[in-house]
């Protein structure tokens, strides 16, 4: 998925140079990464608790700063499915205290993911 979508805007700003010699091709941007249901909060840099893979909740974690993210990551795919109207996602949090992370670390697993 990813090269057809590099490849298409290759052939895009190939075209539009050929059709436009005298002006430069608008540069491409495709966004890396992001998969359709495996991100609901793109714009924020959060992936979805409900969707996205494992690494890429691990990816999520480790960029908000959250130590061991692979181990949380496992977690939070193992609880699922979590309600698409807790934006809190108060049942992860009920489930992460089992393992006494403390409240700073559940707060940064938090703040990476929607539902």
């Amino acid at each position: 998925m990813k090269i057809k979508l590099v490849a298409a805007a290759l052939a895009a700003g190939l075209a539009s140079a050929a059709c436009s010699a005298s002006e430069p091709a608008p540069a491409a941007t495709v966004s890396a990464g992001t998969t359709a249901g495996a991100t609901a909060g793109a714009a924020t840099g959060k992936v979805s608790a409900n969707t996205a893979d494992e690494s890429r909740i691990a990816a999520a974690l480790k960029a908000a700063g959250v130590d061991n993210p692979e181990r949380w990551a496992e977690e939070v795919v193992e609880y699922r499915p979590y309600a698409a109207d807790d934006a809190d996602l108060t049942s992860l949090r009920q489930n992460l205290a089992k393992y006494n992370p403390g409240e700073d670390t559940v707060d940064k697993i938090v703040s990476a993911l929607t539902p």
